[in-house]
């Protein structure tokens, strides 16, 4: 396993944050549960502020976490699709219930992040 492969956890919560923790991993996983499976393009359109390195990087570390399963089509040229592992999806009631928190909450800290700048 990629970065957990060195690792020992104590607590169950240090490895799913372990796991989720990141810029871009909740919300690649957020699109593949909501979307289904995608391939790389699409990924990359529906982000479109993370770079092409960052996504490619993230959806290895997903894979080797059993997060994201990666399945390529003997074509060509190759194709490849992204989609949730069944521990992925394990996984979506606590990422869903993050982005409900963060919706409910997120007017309070613009407010705050406001008032800041207006006062200095």
């Amino acid at each position: 396993m990629g970065k957990l492969s060195n690792r020992k956890f104590s607590r169950g919560k240090e490895l799913t944050i372990s796991i989720i923790s990141g810029k871009w991993k909740m919300l690649i996983m957020w699109y593949l549960d909501k979307e289904g499976t995608k391939r790389f393009g699409e990924l990359k359109n529906l982000i479109p502020e993370i770079t092409p390195r960052m996504l490619a990087s993230q959806l290895r570390e997903l894979e080797e976490d059993l997060i994201v399963y990666r399945e390529v089509h003997p074509v060509s040229p190759p194709k490849v699709e992204y989609s949730l592992t069944e521990i992925g999806e394990s996984l979506m009631p606590i990422v869903d219930s993050m982005y409900e928190w963060s919706e409910k909450h997120m007017g309070n800290f613009m407010e705050r992040l406001e008032g800041s700048k207006s006062s200095k």
